[in-house]
C-alpha cells in the first residue's frame, strides 16, 4: 500500500470520551435487541412459546424490551454515524487531504465487510444499509443547518405516510423480495414448522449458509418494510449537524437544552414507548399507520432523552470510571458489533452449542448482558497493547490505503 501522509484516522490524542462511551452504551442495547433473533426465539410460534417454563417473565420481558430497548439504541448509533462523518470530513479537508474521496472509499469497504457479514453470519447485519445511506450524506455539506434539520426531519415523518398508504392501497413494496424469500425456502426445505429450528438443528455449516441466503432476502424485505433508510437517512443527517458544531465538545454550553431533552424523554417518551410495547407485543391492533406513528412519537424522543442524561451525567461526572469502561468496546465498536454475531452463532446455533429455540427471553437477555461484560473486557485489554480493534485497523488500512502500526509505541 501507498504511504499517505496527509490523511489517516483520528488518533487517540484527538478522540471524544464522550463519544465512544455514547458508542459503547449503544453497543449494550444493540446486543439487548439483537439477541432474541441469535437465540431464535423470535421465530417461535406463540404456541411454543407459551410451554416454555418461563412463560411469564418471558412475556414482561419482551414488553420491557420494547419499552427501553427496541428502535432506541439504534437511534443513538446512527446519530453517532452522522457525527463520525463530520469529523472524517473535517479532519482529513484540514490535512489537506481529498476528505470526500477518504469518506467514499470507507463507505464501499463498509458496504463489502457488511456484505459478508450478512451473508457469512448473520441476517440481521446493518452496516450495508449505513454504508449505503451514508454515501448520500457528501450531497448535504454545503447546506445551512436548518435546511439539513428540514431535509432530517422529512426523512424521519416519511416513513408514517408511507405506512398509512401501504396500508390504504393494499400495496406492499416488499412483496417481490417475500416471493424470492419464499422460493428460496421451498428450494432448501425451510418451512413454517422448521424455521425456528433449523439453525438449532444444523449439523453443518453449510445449513445454516442456507438459512443465511433466504435471511438476506427478508432483511431487505424488513428494511422496505420499515423503511429504514428513510430513518436511518434522517438520524444521519441530525448526527451531522450535531458533529460539525461540535456539540459533542460543548456539552457544558448545551446544559439547559439537555436538561430540557431528557424530561421529555422521560415525561413524554417513555409512556408514548408504553403504547409504542403494547402496540408491538399485540401484533400492531391499530393498523401499519398507527404502529409507525407511535414509532415516530415515542422511540426518537426517548432516544434523545437517553443521549441528553448520558451527556449531563458526564459533564458533571467526567473523571467517572465508567465512562472509560464503555469508551473501550466503543473505540471497537466495529470489530464488537461483529463480535456479538460470531458469539451469538456459537452460543445459539447447532453447529455451537445449539442453545437456540430453547432458551427463554429472559435468559437470552442475560447471556446478551454477558456477551457485553466480556467484549469490555476483551476491548479493554486488546486497547492496552493495540491503537485499533483489528477490523477498525483493517478498515482504516484500506480506506487510506497506508498500512498503519498497529501496535502502541513503547
Amino acid at each position: 500500500m501507498n504511504v499517505v501522509s496527509q490523511s489517516g484516522p483520528v488518533e487517540g490524542s484527538q478522540r471524544h470520551v464522550i463519544l465512544d462511551a455514547m458508542r459503547g452504551f449503544a453497543l449494550l442495547g444493540i446486543c439487548l435487541a439483537n439477541f432474541p433473533e441469535f437465540s431464535l426465539f423470535t421465530f417461535l410460534k406463540p404456541e411454543a412459546v407459551a410451554e416454555m417454563p418461563g412463560y411469564g417473565i418471558d412475556r414482561v420481558t419482551k414488553y420491557l424490551i420494547y419499552l427501553f430497548v427496541d428502535g432506541k439504541f439504534y437511534t443513538i448509533f446512527s446519530l453517532l454515524f452522522g457525527i463520525g462523518f463530520s469529523i472524517i470530513l473535517e479532519n482529513n479537508l484540514k490535512r489537506g487531504a481529498n476528505g470526500i474521496a477518504v469518506f467514499y472509499r470507507r463507505m464501499i469497504y463498509l458496504l463489502l465487510i457488511g456484505f459478508a457479514h450478512l451473508m457469512l453470519i448473520w441476517s440481521g447485519d446493518i452496516l450495508m444499509l449505513y454504508a449505503a445511506v451514508g454515501m448520500l450524506l457528501p450531497l448535504f455539506r454545503n447546506l445551512r443547518d436548518k435546511t439539513i434539520f428540514i431535509w432530517a426531519c422529512s426523512l424521519l415523518v416519511l416513513p408514517v405516510i408511507v405506512d398509512y398508504v401501504c396500508e390504504w392501497t393494499g400495496v406492499y413494496l416488499s412483496a417481490k423480495l417475500v416471493e424470492w424469500q419464499g422460493l428460496y425456502c421451498d428450494r432448501y426445505g425451510i418451512t413454517d414448522d422448521n424455521f425456528a429450528y433449523w439453525l438449532r438443528d444444523a449439523r453443518s455449516y453449510g445449513d445454516v449458509f442456507k438459512f443465511l441466503i433466504q435471511g438476506a432476502f427478508e432483511r431487505m424485505s424488513e428494511f422496505v418494510d420499515g423503511n429504514r433508510y428513510f430513518k436511518v437517512a434522517g438520524l444521519f443527517l441530525l448526527g451531522y449537524i450535531i458533529g460539525r458544531n461540535k456539540g459533542f465538545s460543548r456539552i457544558g454550553e448545551f446544559r439547559k437544552l439537555l436538561k430540557y431533552l431528557m424530561i421529555i424523554g422521560l415525561v413524554v417518551g417513555l409512556p408514548l414507548s408504553g403504547f409504542y410495547s403494547w402496540s408491538s407485543v399485540n401484533g400492531k391492533p391499530l393498523g401499519l399507520g398507527a404502529h409507525s406513528a407511535l414509532y415516530l412519537s415515542s422511540v426518537y424522543i426517548t432516544a434523545f432523552g437517553y443521549i441528553a442524561a448520558i451527556c449531563l451525567l458526564y459533564n458533571k461526572f467526567s473523571s467517572a470510571a465508567i465512562w472509560q469502561f464503555l469508551a473501550y468496546p466503543g473505540r471497537m465498536a466495529l470489530t464488537d458489533y461483529i463480535l456479538q454475531s460470531v458469539l451469538g452463532m456459537f452460543i445459539f446455533y447447532g453447529i455451537g452449542f445449539g442453545l437456540g429455540a430453547d432458551t427463554g427471553l429472559f435468559s437470552t437477555e442475560w447471556i446478551a448482558l454477558g456477551v457485553f461484560v466480556f467484549e469490555m473486557l476483551l476491548s479493554m485489554f486488546w486497547l492496552k497493547m493495540f491503537r485499533f480493534g483489528p477490523l477498525e485497523w483493517i478498515w482504516r488500512c484500506l480506506t487510506y490505503n497506508r498500512l498503519f502500526s498497529i501496535l502502541k509505541a513503547p
